[in-house]
């Protein structure tokens, strides 16, 4: 229960993480949006930013071995990083439709895949 509540947790947390790195580029077209200066902008992006902490440190709290959850540390980075590329993926291809997932970003994609398969291995 412990490891599928920090997975969840940890998507929700990127989730967030991935709009306020990225979303402001396409809020850009929005009229409103496009008229805030740089540092508007990055006010902005801090405020959903802090969404992002506030499910990320639960996550590794209930993740982290050392506080009862079933994770290592490396582990717990390991898993936030595939997280982080699947949610970036799926944000690219329905946010910004021209962005093209080429042969050479699955085969990235394969490798931090094996990253995780190399990081439980005992």
């Amino acid at each position: 229960m412990r490891a599928m509540g920090t997975v969840l947790l940890l998507i929700l947390s990127n989730s967030f993480m991935v709009m306020a790195w990225y979303g402001h580029l396409k809020f850009g077209e929005w009229k409103w949006f496009s008229k805030l200066g740089l540092a508007a902008i990055i006010l902005v992006s801090w405020g959903i930013a802090l969404f992002e902490y506030i499910f990320q440190v639960p996550a590794n709290r209930i993740g982290f071995v050392g506080t009862g959850g079933p994770f290592t540390l490396i582990q717990l980075k390991v898993i936030q990083e595939v997280i982080t590329l699947i949610v970036f993926a799926v944000f690219t291809v329905l946010v910004f439709k021209t962005e093209q997932f080429r042969f050479n970003h699955l085969m990235a994609f394969g490798c931090l895949i094996l990253a995780v398969y190399f990081t439980f291995k005992k």
